[in-house]
């Protein structure tokens, strides 16, 4: 009697999930076949009730940024390319139309760049996304086994050196992917930047109306914030210039 309890759950949360692919397919395919046909409010609409019932994806985000540029809502639509890239940092689509949208925005501030090294290593981190790079440290990790194996159990000189100096090229790969795996799952985690989504927004020098005015910034700009208060984000802008602005002006990325 046990087993068949157990036999009917299986199945009732196999049918569940079932229907609930298909649900979440047909609202695709809705979205797919309005954002075909021109209607792009449905196929936004459509894609949002996805994003709310089932969860985020960068496939998803990606085909939201589109239609949102298709009605030139570009804010929108770069908010939610950079949602893409942050879930999948090498399509190369979605960076591409990424820029596309930003050049409809107003401000152009130019970015202080990082030392040569730092570039580096963010493009390589950018490579993969976070999975990929989890799956390749965990093969680095099993191979690093099999040449500990073949060290200490292979009967040829040959094979026992081939064993350890493979063992330690594979240990060190390991360590290599764990670390931009991390990197890219703290960029998920850490959500500190965001989009400017008000027109025209006044940045001042304190979290209140009366703070001194400092500079404005429009629509569509990405910045980081750096903390809250009060209904207040204080912000970082790319090019290092910091003030405060009202928090609701603002979506996370």
């Amino acid at each position: 009697m046990k087993k068949l309890s157990v036999i009917f759950l299986i199945v009732c949360a196999f049918l569940g999930l079932t229907q609930k692919t298909y649900a979440q397919q047909d609202l695709l395919d809705l979205g797919a076949a309005q954002y075909d046909s021109a209607h792009y409010q449905t196929t936004i609409d459509s894609y949002e009730q996805v994003l709310a019932a089932y969860g985020a994806n960068a496939s998803l985000y990606y085909n939201l940024g589109g239609a949102y540029y298709k009605m030139k809502n570009y804010p929108k639509a770069i908010l939610n390319y950079e949602r893409c890239l942050l879930f999948d940092p090498s399509n190369a689509d979605a960076a591409a139309n990424l820029e596309l949208a930003q050049m409809q925005c107003v401000d152009k501030i130019e970015a202080i760049e990082p030392i040569i090294f730092v570039i580096w290593s963010n493009a390589v981190r950018d490579l993969l996304s976070c999975d990929t790079w989890g799956w390749l440290a965990i093969i680095a990790f099993l191979c690093f086994l099999a040449g500990c194996g073949l060290y200490f159990f292979g009967r040829k000189t040959v094979l026992r050196k081939i064993g350890f100096y493979s063992g330690i090229l594979c240990v060190l790969l390991c360590f290599v992917f764990n670390f931009y795996a991390g990197a890219q799952r703290d960029r998920i985690q850490q959500r500190d930047y965001a989009i400017v989504m008000t027109p025209s927004v006044i940045v001042r020098s304190s979290p209140a109306e009366s703070g001194t005015q400092l500079f404005t910034i429009h629509e569509g700009l990405k910045v980081r914030v750096r903390s809250t208060l009060s209904g207040w984000s204080e912000i970082e802008l790319s090019d290092g210039n910091v003030g405060w602005m009202p928090s609701e002006g603002l979506e996370i990325i």
